[in-house]
């Protein structure tokens, strides 16, 4: 019989909590679950008292330098008291663990586990301790960068389309529509802002609250360099798509800017480009989907193209009333 080769696989729970607690010296009564599979999947290990969170990196996903880079981001951020998810080395002070799977290597890290709940619909004091935290991240790795992806024009933009084009006709008018986006966008858009390390990825679904309010971000799987405002325009942008009244959403919008500029202030130019940044992110996430999604998942349809992805993309540009370059919004 013919063995076939596997492209993604799912580690067994059992065998990767008998790992973990051999590598990490815990006791037998954790016990590890699975969590969600995803970009990488995630697990949970936990006894009755203390939990942690396994990530194990889908294949040929991040290489060993790049998550050896987010790795000494968040010790930087650890150590210097900012509330997010760390990392914890094993009983020999590695952090970074490899393991076989079917299609090839696999990285693993075991990260603190986030107390707190993920609350979608999140209250204004809770934006504003958001934009104090996010604002502390950027004010502590302003002009700074690290060995990671570098976010401009064509890594947001220009990929995106690049990776829908095998998928999907260029005539498509939802393509026309990205393809307008993409030439909406100038290199030098974001020349003149702060610099720095970026999240890229700060949302509800990618933090946890208690019912202290104490935030405590994670998920840096994204990190990288760019304009810090793309983590201010993206989190702005989610929080637009989540409250459908739009007064809630300019007074949470608020709170979390002057939670932001509590800390670090910015510019009217830099406040002017919030919205074309978030615009570039949700592009690149695109693109990320078309990349890495199993294109057997029924939502990666030209249904979800048209009808989720574009009339979300097209409803922030009429709220911001920005101007676009391209006949699908004429």
């Amino acid at each position: 019989m013919k063995v076939f080769p596997v492209l993604a696989s799912t580690i067994s729970e059992k065998e990767l909590g008998t790992f973990a607690k051999e590598q990490y010296g815990f006791h037998d009564n954790y016990d590890c679950k699975l969590f969600r599979t995803g970009m990488n999947h995630t697990y949970m290990l936990s006894d009755n008292e203390t939990k942690y969170v396994l990530r194990v990196y889908s294949h040929n996903w991040r290489s060993k330098s790049e998550i050896n880079e987010e790795v000494a981001l968040l010790n930087l951020l650890h150590n210097n008291n900012l509330s997010v998810s760390f990392p914890i080395p094993d009983k020999n002070g590695a952090y970074i663990q490899e393991i076989q799977a079917p299609e090839g290597i696999r990285y693993v890290v075991l990260f603190s586990f986030a107390e707190g709940d993920k609350i979608r619909f999140i209250d204004q004091d809770t934006c504003f301790l958001i934009g104090e935290l996010m604002a502390k991240i950027h004010k502590l790795t302003a002009n700074s960068k690290i060995a990671r992806i570098s976010y401009d024009k064509k890594s947001l933009i220009e990929y995106a389309y690049e990776h829908l084009k095998p998928f999907f006709s260029e005539t498509l008018p939802a393509m026309e529509f990205i393809k307008g986006i993409r030439d909406f966008y100038q290199t030098s858009d974001f020349e003149d802002t702060q610099t720095g390390v970026v999240h890229m990825d700060i949302w509800y679904d990618n933090m946890a609250i208690t019912q202290e309010k104490d935030v405590t971000i994670y998920d840096f799987d994204f990190c990288g360099n760019g304009a810090q405002v793309l983590d201010i325009g993206y989190f702005c942008k989610q929080l637009f798509h989540i409250e459908a009244d739009k007064t809630i959403y300019e007074l949470k919008k608020k709170h979390f800017l002057d939670g932001y500029q509590s800390i670090k202030i910015l510019s009217d130019s830099t406040l002017k480009l919030i919205p074309k940044a978030g615009l570039a992110v949700h592009v690149f996430y695109l693109g990320i989907q078309a990349q890495r999604f199993d294109w057997s998942n029924i939502f990666l349809s030209k249904n979800y193209l048209e009808m989720f992805y574009v009339a979300r993309l097209k409803s922030w540009i009429s709220y911001n009333a920005m101007e676009k370059n391209t006949e699908a919004n004429r």
